[in-house]
C-alpha cells in the first residue's frame, strides 16, 4: 500500500520577515523559508532586487533603510501588518569595512553598530511585541558572525557589532522565553557573498579555505539550511545560542 502524501512544508503557514533578504545569506534564507511554506516579507534598501526576489518567492518588499530609526521602526510594523502578524524574525542586513584600529573614526564606528546592531533591537522590539500579544511564541534569528568569538585585524568595530548582537539575543533569549520565543544566533565563517567581495582576492579564497576541516568556504545555503532549522518546531527547545555556521572554522 502507497502511502498518503505528505504536506513536507515545515514552515506552511508562518510569516516570517527577513531583513537583508534581497540578495546574499539574507536571500537564501528568505528562499528557503518560503520553500517550506513560509510567507515571506523582505525589508531592504536594495530596491530592485529586494522587489524582485520576493516576487519570485510570492512574497512582499518593504523598502527601508536600517540606518534610520524611525524608519526601521515604520518598515517593521508596515511588514508584520502586512502579514497579518509575525511568527519568525531573521536579523540578516549587515554592513563591512575593514579599517586598521588606530583609523576608525566616531561615524564608522556608529555606522557599524547603526545597522549591525541597533537596526536588530528596533525589529525585535516590534516583532516580540506583535509575537507576545498574539500567544503563539515565535522565533528570532540574529545573523551575527565568526567575528564574534574570533575578532579579526582590522575587523575590530566590525567584530564588536556582531558581539554585541550575540549578547543581544541572549538577552532576548533570558526575557522573551516565557512568552514561547526562542532567539539564536548564526556566525557564519567566510561565506561567499556580495559582502567583502571587493577586498577579497583568490589568494584570500585560497588561505580561508584551508581553515576548514572541510576544506572550503561556506556558501549562503548552507546558512540558511541552518537558519530554517531554526525556525521550526524541530528547535523549539533551542534558545540563546551562537551557533558556528563556519566548516568547523571555529568549534566553541
Amino acid at each position: 500500500m502507497v502511502p498518503p502524501m505528505m504536506n513536507t512544508a515545515r514552515l506552511q503557514g508562518r510569516r516570517a520577515i527577513i531583513t537583508g533578504g534581497a540578495r546574499g545569506i539574507g536571500g537564501s534564507i528568505a528562499a528557503a523559508l518560503a520553500v517550506e511554506g513560509a510567507r515571506v516579507c523582505i525589508l531592504d534598501r536594495l530596491v530592485e532586487p529586494g522587489r524582485r526576489h520576493a516576487a519570485e518567492l510570492g512574497g512582499t518588499f518593504v523598502d527601508v533603510d536600517l540606518a534610520d530609526p524611525a524608519a526601521t521602526r515604520s518598515a517593521t510594523a508596515t511588514a508584520i501588518d502586512t502579514l497579518g502578524g509575525v511568527d519568525i524574525l531573521v536579523n540578516s542586513a549587515g554592513i563591512f569595512r575593514l579599517e586598521a584600529l588606530l583609523d576608525v573614526s566616531i561615524e564608522s564606528w556608529d555606522q557599524m553598530f547603526d545597522i549591525n546592531t541597533r537596526a536588530a533591537l528596533l525589529t525585535m522590539q516590534a516583532a516580540a511585541t506583535a509575537m507576545i500579544a498574539a500567544g503563539e511564541g515565535g522565533r528570532i534569528i540574529n545573523i551575527a558572525s565568526m567575528a564574534a568569538k574570533s575578532g579579526g585585524a582590522r575587523e575590530g568595530h566590525y567584530a564588536a557589532s556582531k558581539a554585541a548582537l550575540v549578547a543581544l539575543t541572549r538577552s532576548a533569549a533570558l526575557e522573551w522565553g516565557e512568552h514561547g520565543i526562542t532567539a539564536n544566533a548564526l556566525c557564519p565563517g567566510y561565506i561567499l557573498t556580495e559582502m567583502g567581495a571587493a577586498t577579497r582576492t583568490d589568494e584570500d579564497i585560497a588561505r580561508w579555505s584551508a581553515k576548514s576541516p572541510l576544506g572550503r568556504l561556506g556558501t549562503p545555503e548552507d546558512v540558511a539550511a541552518v537558519a530554517v532549522f531554526l525556525a521550526t518546531r524541530d528547535a523549539s527547545y533551542v534558545t540563546g545560542q551562537a551557533i558556528n555556521v563556519t566548516g568547523g572554522m571555529i568549534m566553541h
